[in-house]
Parts: C-alpha cells; sequence; structure tokens
C-alpha cells in the first residue's frame, strides 16, 4: 500500500487516491508559499501604478492641465510605467494610467488630461 502525504504538512491522506493536501488550509498555505515571487512582482507593479496614478490625480485637479516635466519628476513619476496607450489620427500619443493620462508637448511640458469612463 501507498502512503500519500500532504505536500504542505506532511499529515497522512485519506481520501481520494489524486488527493494532494489534506485540508484547505494546507493547500492554500502550499500555493501561497510557490506563488510568492510573482505575487511580490505583481503586488510591486501595482504600487507603482498606483502611485503614477496618484501623482496625475494630485496635479490634474481640473480634468485638463498643463504642467511642466520637472514637476513630475520631483512627484516621483515613472515614465516607464503607464497601463495603455492611445494615438491620434493627427499622430499624438497619450499615456495612461488607468484613467489619468499625459501627452508630451513642447519645451518639457505635459498636457494632463483624465478620461471618463
Amino acid at each position: 500500500m501507498n502512503t500519500r502525504e500532504c505536500l504542505e504538512c506532511g499529515d497522512h491522506l485519506k481520501g481520494r487516491i489524486d488527493k494532494k493536501f489534506c485540508s484547505d488550509y494546507c493547500r492554500n498555505s502550499y500555493n501561497n508559499k510557490v506563488n510568492k515571487d510573482s505575487k511580490n512582482l505583481i503586488r510591486n507593479m501595482n504600487n507603482r501604478l498606483r502611485k503614477n496614478h496618484k501623482i496625475l490625480s494630485e496635479l490634474n485637479t481640473h480634468g485638463k492641465t498643463k504642467i511642466p516635466r520637472n514637476k513630475l519628476y520631483d512627484k516621483g513619476f515613472d515614465f516607464q510605467l503607464f497601463t495603455s496607450i492611445y494615438k491620434t489620427k493627427t499622430g499624438n500619443t497619450y499615456f495612461y494610467i488607468y484613467d489619468q493620462g499625459y501627452l508630451a508637448l513642447e519645451n518639457e511640458l505635459f498636457l494632463l488630461i483624465k478620461r471618463e469612463i
């Protein structure tokens, strides 16, 4: 007879032949350990996106605002992170963090806009 053990706690398993865990707690605990790195990556990325969104929201209180680039940099804005890109027929490229967007203008200025969802 083949003895089977819980992958998390090592307790003897009873029941179905393909059972891997003795309880939901052990299954969740095991999967949380296995997925820890990918969850941390996603959590960190979401935190950085949330920070970018907060910066744009605080600077763009009227739905449309022009500001200098250094104001974004000073607040810690990360230009590498955005959730979507919108290109207009005229060739302008808007970068969005959820509903908050920006467009690079001349002379180190940016147009901040809020997309109505």
